[in-house]
């Protein structure tokens, strides 16, 4: 006698989404941004300064 669907599932969220996610991931993603054009130019002095060194 198992012969019926399975139950409903709700797909959306039980809490209301926060209003500020996207702000903090927008934030959080310019932060990263940064970081990495940082380390490119770090990088990038580095092996100006090793070849500026080597002459």
């Amino acid at each position: 006698m198992l012969n019926r669907p399975p139950p409903y599932f709700p797909q959306n969220q039980l809490s209301p989404p926060d209003p500020n996610r996207y702000r903090k991931f927008k934030l959080i993603l310019a932060i990263v941004g940064l970081l990495g054009v940082l380390l490119i130019l770090g990088i990038a002095y580095g092996i100006y300064y090793l070849v500026s060194t080597m002459l």
